[in-house]
Order: structure tokens, then C-alpha cells, then sequence
């Protein structure tokens, strides 16, 4: 892959990188970062790139590790006062209740979820960006279904 290929790539990649990276992280200033360090250690390990057909799955893999990356060194610098105020800025901006939702979920039930409805990868894809065996992507798939399902009755019009 050469550079203007990595550049077409990134470029045809870039909504769905937002999309997972704010699914990881909420926060837009840590997405962008995420984002720019996910494409510049792509571009500076692209020889290792086995298939070209891959680099979308294979950028996807290095920002999930990217954004976890960012959530440890958080953990480690914020102090608890600072994180429970920015929780409460947080939860006053306006978000739709399936955002909300989602959000709520935990990461092994967004992710997967974000990964089939939202970017459209299939389960064998999804399988290798998180490194899952099949029956667990499923059913993580499900399980994340029901809980935001459960979550969200009573909106929509949505009831039991």
C-alpha cells in the first residue's frame, strides 16, 4: 500500500473511526486524539499490513487499542473530584435517550454492537478487530440487544 492509498483509505474510514472512538471514549477532544495516533501508527507500521482488503479492520484494531490507551492514562491522571464533576457536565448535555442507552452499556456489549449496527462490519470481522471467537461476538450481540431493549421501554412507544 503506498502513501496515496493510505490516504484514500483513511479518508473513506474516517466516520466510522469517529463512530467507534465516541463509543469508546464520549468525549470529542479524546476521539480526535485517538483518531490522529490511531492513523499516524498505522502510517508508521503500514509494512506490516498483510492485505490491503484488511486496513480497515486492521485501523479499526489499532484505535479501539488507542482509545484504551487513552481511558488507562485517564485513570491514571484524573483525580476522583475532577471525573465525578466532569460525569455531572456530562450527564446535563442534552444526548437522545438511544444514545443514553447506549452509552450505559458496558464496553464488551457497546463496542460489538457499535461495530455491527452503526459501522456495518460483519461477525467474522467483528470477531477479528476484538479478537473474539464467533459464539462470544454473538453472543455478546444478543445479550446487548436485550439490555438496550430493557433499557429503553417505555421510549418509542416501545412496551413490554
Amino acid at each position: 500500500m503506498n502513501k496515496e492509498q493510505f490516504t484514500t483509505e483513511v479518508l473513506k474510514a474516517e466516520k466510522s473511526l469517529y463512530h467507534i472512538a465516541k463509543s469508546i471514549l464520549g468525549n470529542d477532544e479524546d476521539c480526535a486524539d485517538a483518531i490522529q495516533n490511531a492513523i499516524l501508527n498505522s502510517f508508521e507500521k503500514m509494512h506490516t499490513l498483510r492485505n490491503d482488503k484488511y486496513f480497515k479492520t486492521w485501523l479499526t484494531r489499532i484505535l479501539i487499542n488507542e482509545c484504551y490507551r487513552i481511558i488507562h492514562l485517564k485513570k491514571e491522571q484524573i483525580p476522583y473530584e475532577d471525573y465525578f464533576e466532569t460525569q455531572l457536565q456530562t450527564d446535563q448535555e442534552d444526548y437522545s435517550e438511544v444514545f443514553e442507552a447506549l452509552m450505559g452499556l458496558e464496553a464488551n456489549y457497546r463496542i460489538p454492537l457499535i461495530l455491527f449496527y452503526v459501522e456495518g462490519y460483519s461477525i467474522k470481522e467483528i470477531c477479528q478487530i476484538l479478537k473474539l471467537s464467533q459464539s462470544t461476538a454473538k453472543t455478546r450481540l444478543c445479550r446487548s440487544r436485550k439490555i438496550l431493549k430493557e433499557k429503553l421501554e417505555g421510549v418509542y412507544g416501545y412496551e413490554k
